[in-house]
């Protein structure tokens, strides 16, 4: 006895690429827009990258910036202050000053002070006796009778000071009493 093989044939089921490959020959114009498109797909993901970096570097940099801002913020100030200290310190290293030139000495340095006070934008808030008083730059410490206008300044205890537009520290006043 022999074994014999069975000549029979099965059939092959067709391939999925078959279709496909008959689609694109049906529409030679599918494959090259699908390389097109995904060309362009990476062009966009390539700018998305791109675009996405830059944005954390701009944001870096701010940061940076505005930590330098906070760590520097007075150093135009404290360049301008500098000559005072020095002029203050050679006043105390004469050995026999006299009361002029004490004077002439504070006299100096208090222009110096006075420039680096506008330099820096800092103002005096001294309000005139009679200005009406202004909650906002003034602050009254005591109400007393006098000849004028109630809730007017009648005398300055102390300047106030701004930086800007901003309130350092409200000028103390007295107001006058209503009648």
């Amino acid at each position: 006895m022999h074994d014999q093989e069975n000549p029979e044939v099965i059939p092959q089921p067709e391939s999925d690429a078959a279709p496909a490959a008959q689609a694109a020959a049906a529409e030679p114009g599918l494959e090259e827009q699908l390389s097109a498109t995904e060309a362009k797909l990476a062009e966009m993901h390539d700018a998305f990258m791109r675009a996405k970096a830059d944005a954390e570097n701009i944001r870096r940099r701010a940061q940076e910036d505005v930590s330098k801002a906070h760590k520097f913020a007075i150093e135009s100030f404290a360049e301008a202050m500098v000559p005072v200290r020095d002029s203050l310190e050679m006043a105390l290293k004469v050995e026999s000053p006299t009361v002029e030139s004490i004077k002439e000495g504070v006299e100096m340095t208090l222009k110096q002070l006075t420039a680096a006070f506008e330099k820096n934008r800092l103002v005096e808030v001294l309000p005139a006796q009679g200005d009406k008083l202004d909650p906002n730059k003034h602050q009254a410490v005591a109400v007393v009778p006098a000849d004028q206008e109630a809730n007017t300044v009648v005398s300055v205890l102390q300047k106030g000071y701004m930086i800007a537009d901003r309130l350092l520290r409200p000028a103390i006043v007295t107001a006058a009493q209503a009648k």
